[in-house]
Order: structure tokens, then C-alpha cells, then sequence
């Protein structure tokens, strides 16, 4: 299918304060775009929303032209979200961890096919070693290890540079690229300054938030 999220007029509300409101999105296949704002603005807040993972807003959303409530099971088959924390689990190995999350996702694959996603990633050689004892990048890599073994047309990324060097950055910013280029989109949350390239649009929260280009 052809991916297309919208958003029309969305508002949320916290502790008698507007993070956003009247806030028009559109996101579609070839895109990367960038939620920008200061802390507390609500960045992390709209990328749960749009990922359907609080129903607590105002206004409508829709997933290829049909409203969230009547294509949620077609969003979220076509859906891949990376949280501010990276979510492994200490005890289990990388390659333990993506078993895991490939089998919660009903999907099927193989352990090359996981061996291939970690060694993607630069982490050839520390399949077997317990998540506990990797250094935060290392946690980090197992999760965006999933960005290469799990295929979804849309990324919902919140901070998924956090705690990665300046190749694994470069990396993951070609990767982030050539999903779009491919026919995929991005949704992404991040304090790194993103290389300005084509496929890359910005909306801002705070002081205004609104639906705008680069």
C-alpha cells in the first residue's frame, strides 16, 4: 500500500497546558520528518499519539486516506516504533532480544537473518554477550538492528541517535535516507542536526506549533 499518515487539527493537553494545538500533518512515502521543539514541548508526546499509543488528544487521524479507528490493523502491520529508551532486555543476549521482539511482531525469520541485522549495526562479535553488560551505544544498536530486520513503511523514531558515535550516526542517517528512497517514511525525534538532504521536512512544537518545511 501506499503509505500516508495524516493528522488534522490535533491538540493535547497537559496538566492544564496545551503541548500543540490545531496542528496539521502529513507524512507520505519519500519523506523524513523531523518533530523539532524544546523539552517538555510535546515531541515525544505527538509520536506516541501518532503511533496509537495514547488516545488522550483532539482531532482525527488517518493511514492511507481511511480513518485511524477503521485502518489501525493495517497501521500498525505497516509500523515500526523505536522509544527514547531503547528497550532491550538486560538479561538476554542481542540476538536473544531480537527473537524476542520478532516473535512478538508474529514475524518469522531465522538467526542469519539476525546475525545480519547486528553485524549491520556493528555489533559482529557481540551476539552471545548479555545486553547488561553492553555500553549504552551497544543497547542502542541492538534496537536499531531492528530498523534492518523487521520491514514497515513507516518509522517512528523518538532520539534514536542517543548515546551513538559519529560513525554509527553517519550510518544511521544513510539508513534513514535510503528508507525514504525506497518508498518508506520517517517520523523522528532527535537533537542531532540531521544533514540537510531532499527527503527531509521539519515541523516545529512550541511557541506555535504548525506543519512547515525546512
Amino acid at each position: 500500500m501506499s503509505l500516508r499518515l495524516q493528522a488534522r487539527n490535533l491538540a493535547c493537553e497537559r496538566d492544564d497546558r496545551w503541548l500543540f494545538r490545531g496542528l496539521d500533518l502529513d507524512i507520505r512515502a519519500g519523506e523524513i520528518v523531523r518533530v523539532e521543539g524544546p523539552n517538555g514541548s510535546g515531541k515525544t508526546t505527538l509520536l506516541k499519539i501518532l503511533s496509537g499509543q495514547l488516545a488522550d488528544y483532539e482531532g482525527e487521524l488517518s493511514w492511507g486516506g481511511r480513518p485511524m479507528r477503521e485502518a489501525r490493523e493495517s497501521f500498525l502491520a505497516n509500523l515500526l516504533y523505536l522509544g527514547h529508551s531503547p528497550g532491550v532486555k538486560a538479561a538476554l543476549t542481542p540476538l536473544e532480544n531480537l527473537a524476542w521482539y520478532q516473535a512478538l511482531a508474529g514475524q518469522p525469520g531465522g538467526e542469519a537473518a539476525r546475525f545480519a541485522a547486528l553485524e549491520e549495526v556493528g555489533l559482529a562479535g557481540f551476539e552471545d554477550v548479555p545486553a547488561a553488560q553492553l555500553s549504552a551505544g551497544q543497547q542502542r544498536r541492538v534496537a536499531l538492528a531492528r530498523l534492518a530486520l523487521t520491514p514497515r513503511l513507516l518509522w517512528v523514531l523518538d532520539e534514536p541517535f542517543t548515546a551513538i558515535d559519529r560513525d554509527g550516526v553517519a550510518a544511521l542517517e544513510q539508513r534513514l535516507v535510503g528508507h525514504a528512497r525506497a518508498g518508506g517514511g520517517v517520523l523522528v525525534t532527535t537533537h542531532h542536526g540531521l544533514t540537510p538532504c531532499a527527503e527531509l521536512r521539519r515541523i516545529r512544537l512550541g511557541g506555535g506549533a504548525h506543519d512547515g518545511g525546512i
